[in-house]
């Protein structure tokens, strides 16, 4: 199981900059007005060979300051109950604020290690500023300055080492369906109405998470084990809770699956939320189906089919293979093809092409279609493989890699997809010197 990093911390204090530094891109637009975080923000992040996912809870602030208060404490709850793994965050230039003393005191009385991060600390005299923080009764700190870098390769290396190594889980041969998708959008009625109201069960296996059950089911000829997400107990009357706890419930549900039933609203069409959880599916090299629900309610033209799947694929671009079903889980259209078609997809994702099928392909379409000559040297590839991963990545040996622009990688990937069918998906390439 994948672990999660939660960042808490009051408004300002940096972090979305620390967020932006763990997971290596630019990705929480930081700015220095109080609570500018407004995206949902999570991420996968590696460190010392150690995988694990990240969250900055600031991204759930709504409202004005003196709301605030309540959603900072609300926000650090959740964080408690949700991630394995807490990052404190304060800011040396400040020093302890009373809404500090608050977050340190929720933190106080829980058993998950916590980290706190003292920000800011960009010189000698603000390392001796950061001993007040220590009145705060959490122990130790890592001083760390999120803008430049400075302390956080020590934070890392710190959450790195009490990360668990990976367990090669015991495989279930039976592939693992998780429903994600927004909420509203339609997911515990595609579930009833495709397990029945009878639900046949044949196992109850809990899942890893309190709220995600790991059931096994047998319906329509195959088996297959169902991550639900859709049940989510409501902890709170809080709208806002909801959306962050849908977003945490995904976030484990997909990394618990094969593949990711990603279940939208046809009368919404494909929003923000929606390319999130298809951007994290996609990250962690996960089968994806789209289900568009609540076709039965859509206004239908002639075309409409057709335009409102260009208009999908155009928003989840470049990784476009991907199967569109148009479902009713209301009047149980197209629900049969949905888990057929997962079950495809998860076919696809565990296909293995033998290297000499692989070369004899392959190398006959590259000899016709060589990657572009630059700077006057031409790049040859003479070899090819998959390799022994759990997904499939392919590795392509050549005299000068580095030459290897994305157009051409993308050329060999839609070939790959053309011939041997890895629709729903993602595959990796890498060019190699050989």
């Amino acid at each position: 199981m994948n672990t999660i990093v939660a960042i808490v911390g009051r408004p300002n204090v940096g972090k979305s900059t620390l967020f932006n530094r763990l997971i290596q891109r630019r990705e929480a637009i930081v700015d220095s007005v109080s609570g500018v975080t407004r995206d949902r923000h999570y991420g996968k992040s590696d460190w010392n060979g150690k995988n694990f996912s990240v969250i900055d809870t600031g991204g759930y602030a709504v409202g004005s300051d003196d709301i605030f208060e309540e959603e900072i404490r609300k926000q650090v709850q959740l964080a408690i109950d949700e991630a394995d793994i807490i990052v404190f965050v304060v800011d040396v230039t400040e020093g302890i604020t009373p809404m500090d003393t608050e977050v340190a005191n929720l933190l106080r009385k829980v058993k998950k290690p916590i980290f706190m991060a003292v920000n800011k600390v960009d010189n000698a005299m603000r390392a001796e500023d950061a001993y007040e923080f220590y009145n705060l009764g959490l122990g130790d700190y890592h001083t760390i300055s999120s803008i430049n870098g400075s302390g956080t390769g020590d934070l890392l290396d710190a959450i790195a080492e009490i990360i668990p190594e990976e367990i090669e889980e015991e495989k279930d041969e039976l592939p693992r369906f998780a429903v994600v998708g927004r909420p509203n959008a339609g997911k515990s009625s595609f579930i009833n109405a495709l397990i029945g109201e009878e639900r046949n069960i044949v196992t109850n296996i809990a899942g890893t998470t309190r709220d995600s059950i790991d059931t096994k089911y047998n319906r329509f000829g195959f088996d297959f084990n169902l991550v639900d997400t859709a049940g989510i107990r409501r902890k709170s009357k809080v709208k806002e809770d909801l959306e962050f706890y849908s977003v945490m419930r995904a976030v484990r549900a997909i990394e618990y699956c094969d593949v990711a039933i990603v279940v939208i609203d046809a009368t919404r069409g494909f929003e923000g939320q929606d390319q999130n959880i298809f951007w994290l599916a996609e990250k962690n090299k996960k089968g994806i189906v789209i289900l568009v629900n609540k076709w039965d309610l859509v206004q239908k033209e002639t075309n409409t089919v057709k335009e409102y799947e260009a208009f999908v694929r155009k928003e989840i671009a470049p990784f476009t293979d991907v199967p569109i079903i148009f479902i009713s889980a209301l009047t149980k259209q197209r629900i049969f093809k949905a888990i057929e078609t997962a079950v495809g997809v998860y076919e696809n994702r565990s296909k293995r092409i033998p290297t000499s099928k692989l070369n004899e392909t392959m190398l006959e379409i590259i000899q016709h279609n060589p990657p572009p000559a630059t700077k006057g040297k031409f790049v040859k590839i003479k070899y090819c493989m998959q390799l022994p991963t759990p997904t499939p990545q392919f590795v392509f040996f050549a005299n000068l890699p580095q030459y290897v622009k994305d157009p051409y990688k993308r050329f060999i990937e839609n070939k790959l997809r053309e011939i041997y069918d890895f629709k729903g998906v993602p595959i990796v390439i890498y060019f190699r010197k050989k």
